[in-house]
C-alpha cells in the first residue's frame, strides 16, 4: 500500500552537545527538516537521545531547547502522532512529554503494526550480547532510588555533573561509533537475528549506534540503524511499501 503521506524515523540529536552555540545550529536544522515534512507526515518516531542530557525535576526542566519542544508541540497540535523512545542520554524522563506535548514515551523496544508491516522499534542501548558493564549501570541509573538521589541535588550541580560525565563518555567512545565491525560483532544485529527467530518482524528500527546501517536479515526482514544528527543527518522514511534510509542535505 503506497501512501502520499509517510512515516518518519529519526534519532540521536544530542542537543546541548558539544556546546550551546553548535547545538543551536543543529537544533535549527532539525526544525527545518520537521517543517519540511510536517504536511506529509503520517507519524513521526523519535528514537532517543534527543538531548545530550535530560532530567525532569518536579518544577524545573533543563534550560534551552525551546525551539525543538515548541516544534514537537506544533506537530502534535496539528494531529500528527509523535512517539518518543528514551535513550541512554535522556532516560530520566517522567511525564513532561506526555502532559505538555501529548507525546507517548517508551522506555523499552515496542512492536508496531504500521501499514501492514511489523516493526520493532527502540533506542537500542543495552540490547544483544556483551556490554555487561553498561547494562549494570543502566539498571542502577534507571532505579527510583538513583532518580530520587539525583533529584535532591540543586539543578546547577546535578546538570553540571551530568554534562561532565556525558562529555567523558563521548571522549571515551571517540570515533568507534563510526566503525562497522561486521555483522558478527554488531550487538544489535545479533539481537535482531535472535529476535527474528521468535517473531517475523519486517523491520527492526534502532538508534544509539550513530552509524547509518541498512542490513538485510532475511528475504522479509531488515535492520535499520538511523545514524545521528551530529555527523550524518540521517533518517528513515516509510511509504507503506518501501522503507528508505535517507540523508538530509540542506
Amino acid at each position: 500500500m503506497l501512501l502520499s503521506k509517510k512515516i518518519y524515523f529519526l534519532s540521536d540529536f544530542h542537543l546541548g552537545a558539544p556546546n550551546d552555540a553548535t547545538s543551536l545550529i543543529r537544533e535549527k536544522k532539525i526544525i527545518q527538516f520537521l517543517d519540511e515534512i510536517k504536511h506529509n507526515a503520517l507519524e513521526i518516531f523519535v528514537l532517543g537521545d534527543l538531548f545530550d542530557f535530560w532530567f525532569e525535576y518536579k518544577k524545573v526542566v533543563p534550560k534551552g531547547f525551546v525551539r525543538i519542544l515548541g516544534k514537537l508541540a506544533e506537530l502534535t497540535d496539528m494531529g500528527i502522532p509523535v512517539y518518543f523512545f528514551v535513550g541512554n542520554h535522556d532516560m530520566w524522563m517522567k511525564d513532561y512529554f506526555q502532559k505538555e506535548l501529548n507525546i507517548p514515551v517508551f522506555f523499552e523496544p515496542k512492536a508496531f503494526d504500521l501499514l501492514g508491516k511489523q516493526f520493532l522499534i527502540g533506542h537500542g542501548d543495552g540490547l544483544g550480547p556483551g556490554d555487561h558493564g553498561y547494562k549494570f549501570i543502566k539498571k542502577i541509573f534507571r532505579s527510583k532510588i538513583s532518580q530520587f538521589l539525583f533529584g535532591i541535588l540543586p539543578p546547577m550541580i546535578g546538570i553540571g555533573l551530568a554534562n561532565y560525565f556525558s562529555r567523558k563518555s563521548r571522549a571515551k567512545t571517540g570515533k568507534n561509533d563510526e566503525i562497522f565491525e561486521g555483522e558478527e560483532k554488531e550487538w544489535l544485529v545479533i539481537y535482531c537475528k535472535e529476535t527474528l527467530k521468535k517473531h517475523p518482524y519486517n523491520y527492526f528500527i534502532f538508534g544509539h549506534r550513530h552509524l547509518p546501517l541498512d542490513i538485510k536479515l532475511s528475504n522479509e526482514s531488515r535492520y535499520i540503524n538511523l545514524g545521528d544528527w551530529i555527523t550524518y543527518f540521517t533518517y528513515a522514511e516509510f511509504d507503506g511499501n518501501t522503507l528508505e534510509l535517507k540523508y538530509y542535505k540542506k
